[in-house]
């Protein structure tokens, strides 16, 4: 954990801290325990936004074991950081928490929590198992965390939940909150046989997370060309929750290590992509570098990394399946219509009674020991959205923002500002494909001006056909391109450190005389290609067609290994994969 930020002088009310350009009415503290529960308060920010009236203040509360990326995030958000024991002793008109960890009783203000996951889930844990932090329990400023799964009891019958049980919500006998944000009212039903006590402070208003999906819900296709997925391509999205339990953990069956390889090599490449949505906490616990130097092998068959906090959302949006487990993301999924399949099912660490656990007890599982494109096509094909996941997530689809800004004037005795409530859209994120550096094993048939193309990092069972090995001149084994028949590269035409293509592949072809094709992929769509034999050609995607340009390259490889010939006038070959007929134009170049 870094260093608290310095004190900082914050003025509010008439005539107070004259330094100052603008006096502000009230104060807003949002209480930052982990990047998790600050990515759930950047949802709520912008019903503050144009409000004169008010000063938003920042704060963590140095609780969480998960300490890294926190004060980045909050810088990015460029309001003033309070020191957590400058905060505590701040006065403030509300202050709002996406978790229970930190001291929050200690706030000088009215206090509103929200769920950082979907609604209250798991049960709490056996401490010293993992999920109690250090300094639990302690009253100093600072001290303490209650971090979501953590408790003292071990998983079972009447184990108390996370969020709804006297364990969190009490503090001396009483609600220490103002109020508890709840998205559904059987949340606030097991409330009232737990904890009584607390539900005065319950407030419906929603899920602010899942409403930012629905209204970005016509952005689908664009979320799938940032992830590089193409027409007729398939997005498998791998999620895993920060549990031991959970699929990127080592505690249950440990599948991943596995798992990751196998889908490289058993999915068609130019028909499926992958990308893998991690928890923060898994993220910042081990660190990004950490992870990925695990998932370097993965990374380097094209799968997508993404920010787990930024663009977690888009990449739900644009999966056609999720590879997930018990997590609040594998169950937003489910209410988002999208097929999901379970690697890892937490078995005793959810509230039998919530929602989450009942999908659980009842989703579809992937066996990862047994064939796995079968399983995906099945869990595609079989797959029936089910209303009830939706309905179960929240009760006011859309009005979150209108509910929660309603709640937090109240509490400030501040009049709303005119204009209806609203949140932040879903960003665009970054264009970031995966790149595919490893080795392609390719098979072929041509008949015409047809060729079937099946490339996979492995040999796929039962495939027929010729076949050939397509080599990244940056594959992680230099030994790799001394056995490739095509060697691709990919970059700007007029990169000056190679020369521009047509000398990037004489030179690939002197270094290494076993390959018979050199490609240089120039866009998206297109790519050169000197063939050792039969010349050079450029290759562009014919209108409405859309595939990885090193795949019209094998295609053509195999074509010409078949007899064929380019006219002067060049032509059209149609290049056939599972996901449909891409045709593609083959010119000569001089």
């Amino acid at each position: 954990m870094g260093p608290e930020p310095p004190a900082i002088r914050v003025p509010v009310g008439e005539g107070s801290d004259r330094w100052a350009s603008r006096t502000a009415q009230r104060r807003v503290l949002l209480v930052v325990h982990n990047v998790t529960s600050a990515g759930r308060l950047l949802d709520l920010t912008p019903l503050f936004h144009d409000d004169f009236r008010v000063q938003v203040l920042v704060t963590s509360t140095g609780s969480s074991a998960f300490q890294d990326g926190i004060h980045e995030l909050l810088r990015g958000l460029e309001l003033p950081e309070l020191p957590w024991r400058q905060a505590v002793s701040t006065p403030v008109d509300l202050a709002v928490s996406a978790s229970f960890g930190g001291e929050l009783d200690l706030i000088q203000g009215n206090l509103t929590v929200l769920s950082h996951g979907v609604g209250y889930t798991k049960r709490l844990g056996k401490p010293g198992a993992g999920s109690r932090e250090p300094g639990a329990g302690s009253r100093e400023p600072g001290a303490g965390s209650r971090e979501p799964g953590a408790g003292s009891r071990e998983p079972g019958a009447g184990t108390p939940t996370f969020g709804l049980s006297p364990e969190w919500l009490l503090s001396g006998g009483k609600p220490f909150a103002d109020g508890l944000v709840l998205s559904h009212p059987e949340q606030l039903e097991r409330l009232g046989r737990v904890c009584p006590e607390a539900v005065p402070a319950a407030v419906l208003a929603g899920d602010p997370c899942y409403d930012r999906m629905l209204a970005a819900r016509p952005y689908r296709e664009r979320f799938r060309r940032a992830l590089g997925v193409r027409r007729g391509q398939r997005l498998v999205v791998l999620n895993s929750t920060w549990n031991p339990e959970g699929l990127f953990g080592s505690g249950g069956r440990d599948v991943l290590p596995g798992l990751l390889p196998r889908l490289a090599a058993e999915l068609p490449a130019d028909d499926y992509r992958l990308a893998a949505v991690l928890h923060p906490n898994v993220w910042y616990g081990h660190g990004p570098g950490q992870i990925r130097a695990w998932l370097d092998r993965a990374r380097r068959h094209g799968l997508v990394l993404v920010d787990p906090v930024h663009a977690w959302r888009q990449a739900l949006l644009a999966a056609d399946l999720v590879l997930g487990d018990f997590g609040a993301v594998s169950y937003y999924a489910a209410a988002l219509g999208t097929p999901v399949l379970l690697a890892a099912d937490g078995a005793g660490l959810l509230d039998p009674e919530a929602p989450l656990a009942r999908f659980v007890r009842h989703a579809p599982r992937l066996d990862p020991y047994g064939p796995l494109l079968p399983q995906v096509e099945r869990g595609i094909a079989d797959h029936r959205p089910d209303p009830a996941h939706a309905g179960s997530v929240t009760s006011e689809p859309g009005r979150a923002a209108e509910l929660l800004r309603r709640h937090f004037y109240a509490l400030m005795d501040l009049p709303e500002p005119p204009g209806p409530a609203s949140l932040e859209p879903l960003p665009l994120p970054p264009y970031a494909p995966g790149r595919t550096t490893a080795p392609l094993h390719v098979r072929t048939r041509a008949e015409g001006t047809d060729v079937v193309v099946e490339r996979s990092a492995g040999h796929p069972p039962g495939a027929a056909g010729d076949a050939h090995l397509a080599v990244h001149e940056e594959t992680r084994h230099p030994g790799d391109l001394d056995v490739a028949d095509v060697i691709t590269r990919d970059g700007p035409a007029d990169d000056p450190r190679l020369g521009g293509p047509g000398a990037w592949a004489d030179e690939v072809l002197r270094l290494h005389p076993h390959c018979s094709t050199a490609v240089y992929v120039t866009g998206p769509h297109d790519c050169f290609v000197r063939s050792r034999a039969h010349g050079t050609f450029r290759l562009a995607a014919e209108p409405g067609a859309d595939a990885d340009p090193a795949a019209y390259a094998s295609a053509l490889h195999a074509w010409l290994a078949y007899g064929g010939r380019v006219p002067a006038d060049g032509t059209v070959l149609r290049m056939h994969t599972a996901g449909g007929v891409r045709p593609f134009r083959v010119t000569p170049a001089a």
